[in-house]
């Protein structure tokens, strides 16, 4: 049996900390994370703000982020729902610890032979 002080804390799920006690109730994301989306790139700034006011998963997100991580990537590395996950970074994005950018993509020159060729070999199907 449990003492009273243990209630957080559940021994098959460990610590029961509700989500919307990670962001304080919030539910959406402030302005400056509104467009983060499951691919958008993040990374941590090297100098970064006072951090005495900062959560411990704001630390942990400025810690995973010291390379570029995607949001999606983020959420799975807290446990969290994506939800909140959002409105913590949007609070850094704003504080100006954490910067965003779209997914990396690579543009491969562009083989006219080849796309001939598949073109040709899908035509004789």
């Amino acid at each position: 049996m449990s003492n009273s002080s243990d209630w957080w804390y559940d021994e098959a799920a460990g610590p029961m900390v509700r989500p919307y006690a990670m962001v304080s109730g919030r539910t959406r994301p402030k302005p400056a994370g509104e467009d983060l989306t499951l691919t958008t790139q993040v990374r941590a700034l090297r100098t970064t703000t006072e951090q005495g006011t900062l959560s411990v998963e704001h630390l942990e997100i400025i810690k995973l982020c010291r390379k570029p991580l995607s949001v999606a990537e983020v959420a799975a590395y807290l446990h969290a729902p994506l939800v909140v996950v959002k409105v913590l970074l949007s609070d850094l994005i704003q504080r100006g610890d954490v910067i965003t950018s779209g997914p990396a993509t690579t543009v491969a020159p562009v083989d006219l032979n080849l796309l001939q060729k598949v073109l040709d070999g899908v035509r004789a199907i």
